[in-house]
Protein backbone atom coordinates (compact mmCIF):
# COMPACT_ATOMS: atom_id res chain seq x y z
CA UNK A 1 0.00 0.00 0.00
CA UNK A 2 2.94 2.36 0.89
CA UNK A 3 4.08 2.06 -2.74
CA UNK A 4 1.18 3.31 -3.83
CA UNK A 5 1.26 6.72 -2.06
CA UNK A 6 1.95 9.74 -4.10
CA UNK A 7 4.98 12.13 -3.15
CA UNK A 8 4.40 15.70 -4.08
CA UNK A 9 7.30 18.18 -4.51
CA UNK A 10 6.83 22.31 -4.33
CA UNK A 11 8.07 23.33 -7.37
CA UNK A 12 11.71 24.84 -7.13
CA UNK A 13 12.29 28.59 -6.65
CA UNK A 14 14.79 30.39 -8.76
CA UNK A 15 16.47 32.59 -6.55
CA UNK A 16 19.17 34.12 -8.55
CA UNK A 17 22.51 34.96 -6.68
CA UNK A 18 21.64 32.49 -3.69
CA UNK A 19 24.52 31.05 -2.13
CA UNK A 20 24.40 28.01 -1.08
CA UNK A 21 27.71 26.11 1.57
CA UNK A 22 27.49 22.27 0.97
CA UNK A 23 29.28 20.83 4.23
CA UNK A 24 29.72 17.37 3.39
CA UNK A 25 31.09 14.45 5.86
CA UNK A 26 33.23 11.78 3.56
CA UNK A 27 33.01 9.08 5.35
CA UNK A 28 31.55 7.17 3.16
CA UNK A 29 33.11 8.73 -0.31
CA UNK A 30 31.11 7.17 -3.45
CA UNK A 31 27.87 8.03 -1.33
CA UNK A 32 28.80 11.58 -0.21
CA UNK A 33 29.77 12.17 -4.09
CA UNK A 34 26.48 11.09 -5.41
CA UNK A 35 24.53 13.45 -2.26
CA UNK A 36 27.05 16.04 -3.69
CA UNK A 37 26.05 15.65 -7.10
CA UNK A 38 22.34 16.18 -6.61
CA UNK A 39 22.83 19.20 -4.47
CA UNK A 40 24.80 20.79 -6.86
CA UNK A 41 22.24 19.94 -9.79
CA UNK A 42 19.52 21.66 -8.08
CA UNK A 43 21.48 24.43 -6.98
CA UNK A 44 22.49 25.38 -10.72
CA UNK A 45 18.92 24.72 -11.80
CA UNK A 46 17.59 27.27 -9.26
CA UNK A 47 20.52 29.71 -10.11
CA UNK A 48 22.37 29.53 -6.65
CA UNK A 49 26.02 29.32 -6.43
CA UNK A 50 27.65 26.45 -4.43
CA UNK A 51 30.81 26.66 -2.27
CA UNK A 52 31.91 22.95 -0.84
CA UNK A 53 33.68 22.30 2.39
CA UNK A 54 33.76 18.94 3.80
CA UNK A 55 34.66 17.86 7.65
CA UNK A 56 35.38 14.64 9.06
CA UNK A 57 31.79 13.36 10.17
CA UNK A 58 28.69 13.97 10.40
CA UNK A 59 28.43 15.34 13.91
CA UNK A 60 30.94 17.90 12.82
CA UNK A 61 28.75 19.43 10.40
CA UNK A 62 26.24 21.82 12.49
CA UNK A 63 29.64 23.20 13.93
CA UNK A 64 30.71 23.57 10.86
CA UNK A 65 27.51 25.24 9.86
CA UNK A 66 27.64 27.80 12.54
CA UNK A 67 30.59 29.04 12.00
CA UNK A 68 29.67 29.67 8.28
CA UNK A 69 26.73 31.28 9.79
CA UNK A 70 28.95 33.77 11.71
CA UNK A 71 30.76 35.28 8.72
CA UNK A 72 27.20 35.80 6.82
CA UNK A 73 28.75 34.70 3.34
CA UNK A 74 26.01 32.61 2.88
CA UNK A 75 22.34 32.57 2.16
CA UNK A 76 21.60 28.73 3.49
CA UNK A 77 23.21 25.59 4.30
CA UNK A 78 22.99 21.88 2.74
CA UNK A 79 24.33 19.42 5.46
CA UNK A 80 25.37 15.87 3.88
CA UNK A 81 26.65 12.77 4.73
CA UNK A 82 25.69 9.20 5.63
CA UNK A 83 25.37 7.35 8.69
CA UNK A 84 24.50 3.69 8.66
CA UNK A 85 23.87 1.31 11.57
CA UNK A 86 26.13 -0.52 12.97
CA UNK A 87 26.72 -3.06 16.34
CA UNK A 88 26.56 -0.21 18.98
CA UNK A 89 24.95 2.81 19.95
CA UNK A 90 27.02 5.11 18.36
CA UNK A 91 24.83 5.07 15.15
CA UNK A 92 22.10 6.79 17.35
CA UNK A 93 24.47 9.53 19.32
CA UNK A 94 25.40 10.39 15.52
CA UNK A 95 21.90 10.67 14.26
CA UNK A 96 20.47 12.33 16.88
CA UNK A 97 22.84 15.17 17.95
CA UNK A 98 23.19 15.90 14.34
CA UNK A 99 19.57 16.26 13.28
CA UNK A 100 19.37 18.27 17.04
CA UNK A 101 22.54 20.62 16.06
CA UNK A 102 20.71 21.07 12.77
CA UNK A 103 17.41 21.82 13.93
CA UNK A 104 18.70 24.31 16.23
CA UNK A 105 20.37 26.05 13.81
CA UNK A 106 17.69 26.04 11.84
CA UNK A 107 15.41 27.54 14.92
CA UNK A 108 17.98 30.88 15.20
CA UNK A 109 17.19 31.68 11.28
CA UNK A 110 18.98 29.92 9.09
CA UNK A 111 18.08 27.91 6.14
CA UNK A 112 19.33 24.57 6.11
CA UNK A 113 18.49 21.44 4.12
CA UNK A 114 19.21 18.00 6.24
CA UNK A 115 20.80 15.62 3.85
CA UNK A 116 22.39 13.63 6.38
CA UNK A 117 21.02 10.07 5.33
CA UNK A 118 20.37 7.47 8.28
CA UNK A 119 19.88 4.01 7.03
CA UNK A 120 20.58 0.41 7.93
CA UNK A 121 22.90 -0.40 5.60
CA UNK A 122 24.80 0.57 2.67
CA UNK A 123 22.32 -0.49 -0.61
CA UNK A 124 19.61 2.27 1.22
CA UNK A 125 22.11 4.84 1.10
CA UNK A 126 23.13 3.78 -2.28
CA UNK A 127 19.47 3.94 -3.49
CA UNK A 128 19.07 7.52 -1.82
CA UNK A 129 22.30 9.09 -3.29
CA UNK A 130 21.74 7.99 -6.90
CA UNK A 131 22.23 11.03 -8.93
CA UNK A 132 19.67 9.64 -11.36
CA UNK A 133 17.41 8.03 -8.30
CA UNK A 134 16.03 9.92 -5.24
CA UNK A 135 18.85 12.01 -4.48
CA UNK A 136 18.50 13.03 -0.94
CA UNK A 137 21.06 15.57 -1.73
CA UNK A 138 18.86 17.18 -4.46
CA UNK A 139 16.16 17.21 -1.96
CA UNK A 140 18.22 18.96 0.83
CA UNK A 141 19.40 21.54 -1.87
CA UNK A 142 15.62 22.58 -2.42
CA UNK A 143 15.16 22.96 1.26
CA UNK A 144 17.88 25.17 1.89
CA UNK A 145 16.42 27.15 -1.49
CA UNK A 146 12.52 27.13 -0.50
CA UNK A 147 13.70 28.08 3.21
CA UNK A 148 16.04 30.74 1.40
CA UNK A 149 13.06 32.21 -0.35
CA UNK A 150 10.60 32.03 2.36
CA UNK A 151 13.07 34.01 4.46
CA UNK A 152 13.63 36.71 1.47
CA UNK A 153 9.84 36.96 1.28
CA UNK A 154 9.10 37.32 5.54
CA UNK A 155 12.28 39.76 6.15
CA UNK A 156 12.98 41.56 2.80
CA UNK A 157 16.51 43.53 3.18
Amino acid sequence: MAASIEHHQLPLPRIEGARLLIVVAPYYRQIAEGLVAGAQAVAAQAGASVELVEVPGALEIPTAIALAAGGGLYDGYVALGCVVRGETTHYDTVCNDSSRGLTLLGLQGHCIGNGILTVENIHQAEVRADPQGQNKGGGAAAAALHLIALKRRWNPS
